[in-house]
C-alpha cells in the first residue's frame, strides 16, 4: 500500500515538473523571439558563460548534441558575433569557444526577462514559501546530479 502511494506521488511530481518545465520553455521561446538567437544557441551560450571557455566536444556533451551539430551551432554563433574561437594557451591544438560581449548581453537580458516572468508567477507566494521552494528545488537538483553522475 505504501509503495502505491509513493508511486502515485512520484507520478504526480513528475507530471507537475514536466508541466512547469514546459511552461518555462514556452515563455523562454516567446522571449527569444525578440533576440537574434535560437533556443539551442541560448542553451549553448548559458553553458559557456557558466563553465567558461569550452571546447566543441565539451559543449556537445553539455548540450547532449552531436559534435557536428554543435560545430554548426558554433559556426552560426560566431558568424553573428556571439562567440569567438580561441586557441588554448596551454595546448595550441585545442580550440575553445569564448563568449563575446554581444552574447553575454543577450543572455543577461533574456535571463532578466525570464526572472521577471518567474517573479510574476511567484507574486502570491509568501517569502517563506519562496525560500522553502528554493531549498527543496536545490535539494532535488543536488540529488539528480548525484544519481546522474553514477
Amino acid at each position: 500500500m505504501e509503495n502505491e502511494i509513493r508511486r502515485e506521488s512520484i507520478a504526480e511530481l513528475e507530471k507537475r515538473l514536466r508541466h512547469i518545465s514546459g511552461a518555462i520553455k514556452q515563455n523562454g521561446r516567446k522571449i527569444l523571439n525578440n533576440y537574434p538567437i535560437t533556443s539551442p544557441q541560448f542553451i549553448a551560450l548559458q553553458w559557456l558563460i557558466e563553465e567558461g571557455n569550452l571546447t566543441i566536444g565539451e559543449l556537445s556533451q553539455k548540450n547532449g548534441l552531436a559534435f557536428s551539430t554543435t560545430t554548426d551551432l558554433v559556426d552560426r554563433m560566431e558568424k553573428n558575433n556571439l562567440v569567438k574561437r580561441i586557441k588554448d594557451e596551454n595546448d595550441r591544438r585545442v580550440v575553445r569557444i569564448h563568449v563575446l560581449n554581444k552574447g553575454r548581453n543577450i543572455i543577461k537580458e533574456v535571463i532578466h526577462k525570464r526572472q521577471d516572468f518567474l517573479g510574476d508567477v511567484l507574486e502570491n507566494f509568501s517569502p517563506s514559501q519562496v525560500g522553502e521552494l528554493s531549498e527543496l528545488l536545490k535539494n532535488l537538483q543536488k540529488q539528480m546530479k548525484i544519481i546522474n553522475d553514477k
